[in-house]
């Protein structure tokens, strides 16, 4: 064996090795975090003195309940996942209560289940996150939900005179951590795609509103508009044990997608952290936003000002539109630099590791 043919052999063999010993390494971590119990909050909205809407003579508050349970009793199956009810009955829960719940469980996940109403004949299914990005129709839902805040004890002393009737007070309200709204936007693309591609409903897609019930939480959470009790073939089918049990499976089959997820990542982070042949820095991605919006645009150069390469990524129902992708810090400075001399002064540099969000500063202290 030739010298060359040697150092061929002992390329192929090295890649083997760290190969392997990556398999092993991944499979170790696996089973550890296997063990992680994930704890979920299942909300039935409204309850007790507060029925929610009565579209067609429907209780709001006894379909979600109905459907809440069903989402637990299906989460419960799997082992490594904990449910926790905000309420298992017929009963009035504050709205600050609800998030408190899930706080003091330290949780990983919130999900509040509601139906909706409107004058017209509206349908279809709907999740949102807590955000400041609604049109008028979106706010007048939060509104609405918010609404049930009037009927706490106390309410003017703990919410500061919030006034459910008043769009300021709507607005006023804070948004989430963008930690979680990152989160939040995963779990609700997955229970949306199940109820528009597996159960047909309509699609009223993943929007951002100002829902007092998810602005008390700390942990990734979202709002499950099932549908509207107002229009009457809609509401038939949300009040059946079919639809109940339907709508059901597709959220608590979102959440077991999203624990997996949740648990491949933290692997990956694990694997990451110990530096294996400088695993961590091969998995940093540096790439320089220019630009987000609900267009749909093709990553042509001419669109972008002569800028290539031109990368696209749908999150909720926003497009962020990213330029430079890089593992360099250096070459996505200079690529933010390219980015504002092309004229997009607001550009900036954002940073993933295993396809997750973090923030530059935990990345520079790493390198």
């Amino acid at each position: 064996m030739n010298f060359l043919q040697n150092n061929k052999f002992n390329t192929k063999f090295k890649k083997s090795f760290f190969l392997v010993f990556l398999m092993f390494v991944l499979c170790s971590c696996f089973t550890t975090f296997a063990q992680k119990t994930y704890t979920i909050v299942i909300d039935a909205g409204h309850g007790g003195k507060d029925p929610g809407n009565l579209g067609n003579g429907f209780k709001e508050k006894d379909i979600a309940l109905k459907v809440a349970l069903f989402v637990g009793s299906e989460l419960n199956k799997s082992k490594d996942i904990k449910v926790i009810y905000t309420r298992n009955k017929d009963v009035f829960i504050d709205l600050w209560k609800r998030g408190d719940i899930a706080n003091v469980a330290k949780a990983n996940l919130f999900v509040s289940i509601h139906c909706d109403s409107h004058t017209s004949n509206a349908y279809g299914a709907g999740t949102f996150v807590l955000g400041l990005r609604g049109n008028k129709m979106n706010l007048e839902i939060a509104k609405r939900e918010n609404s049930a805040i009037l009927l706490e004890d106390n309410y003017e002393e703990r919410y500061k005179g919030f006034d459910a009737s008043s769009v300021e007070s709507v607005i006023g309200l804070s948004l989430l951590q963008e930690e979680n709204l990152d989160k939040s936007l995963e779990i609700a693309s997955l229970i949306q795609n199940n109820f528009t591609f597996k159960l047909k409903r309509n699609n009223r897609n993943v929007k951002q509103d100002n829902f007092q019930v998810l602005r008390e939480t700390i942990m990734p959470s979202v709002l499950v508009e099932l549908g509207f009790l107002t229009n009457k073939l809609e509401g038939r089918y949300l009040n059946s044990k079919k639809g109940q049990q339907q709508m059901g499976k597709s959220i608590s089959d979102a959440i077991i997608n999203y624990v997996r997820n949740l648990k491949i990542n933290t692997v990956i982070e694990e694997v990451a952290d110990t530096n294996i042949f400088d695993v961590a820095k091969n998995i940093t991605e540096f790439k320089v936003q220019i630009a987000s919006g609900k267009n749909k645009i093709a990553t042509k150069s001419y669109n972008f000002k002569g800028l290539k390469n031109i990368q696209r990524v749908l999150v909720g129902s926003y497009y962020k539109y990213y330029y430079g992708v890089t593992s360099s810090y250096k070459q996505a400075l200079k690529s933010l630099s390219m980015a504002k001399e092309k004229g997009y002064s607001s550009a900036f540099i954002v940073a993933f590791r295993n396809g997750e969000k973090v923030s530059l500063k935990e990345v520079n202290k790493m390198h």
